[in-house]
Formats: C-alpha cells, structure tokens, sequence
C-alpha cells in the first residue's frame, strides 16, 4: 500500500512538472493609461496579483502578464508506461492512470 502512495504522490509531481503553459506579456498602449491588470480569454479583467482558474487551467496576473498552466498533464509528455493510458475528465479537470487492457482497473506499475 505504501508503494501505490508513493507512485500517487510523484503522478501528482509529474502533472506539475509535464503541463502546458503559456506566459503572454503585457503590452502598455497608452502611457496616460496604465494597466491595472490582466484581461483573460473570456475578456475578464483580473487585478495585478491575482490567480484564478478557467478551463482547467491555473492562471496568475503579474505587472509582467498573464501566466497560465494546464492542470491536466500531457499525457505524451508524462512518460506514461506502455501497460497504461492517462485517462483526462475534463469536467473535474482530473487525470487517472488505467489498464489499457481492462479499463475498469487503475494502472499501478509499481506492481
């Protein structure tokens, strides 16, 4: 039982380490006009400081701009092992690990 925590905990770190992000610089277009903040793809204004999430998505605003990370690893990049599929619910914005060969069944290699 102490191995499948250990595989659980560096699935998460792994999902840290192997998600998409983006960094779109802010741009200042009139210098009588300073920005107060970031505006999201939703066109939702976000105050300097302030984190929040959209889509499955982490997203922070800094006086540098907006930065924003999948929590939904990329399963490609997250060296799944052959035996098993990374199965994303995008509703809850969560990841499993499954048998590809009986689906019903979470995926532990550590075995």
């Amino acid at each position: 039982m102490a191995s499948l925590h250990v595989f659980v905990c560096l699935l998460g770190l792994l999902v840290l380490c192997h998600s998409d992000c983006f960094f779109q610089e802010l741009v200042l277009k009139d210098l009588n006009n300073p920005l107060k903040g970031c505006v999201d793809k939703e066109g939702k204004q976000h105050d300097f400081g302030s984190e929040w999430d959209i889509d499955c998505m982490v997203c922070s605003c800094t006086s540098e701009g907006l930065s924003c990370c999948s929590k939904i690893p990329d399963g490609n990049a997250a060296g799944v092992p052959d035996e098993c599929e990374l199965v994303v619910n995008k509703e809850t914005c969560s990841a499993t690990l499954l048998l590809k060969s009986d689906k019903t069944k979470e995926c532990n290699p550590a075995q």
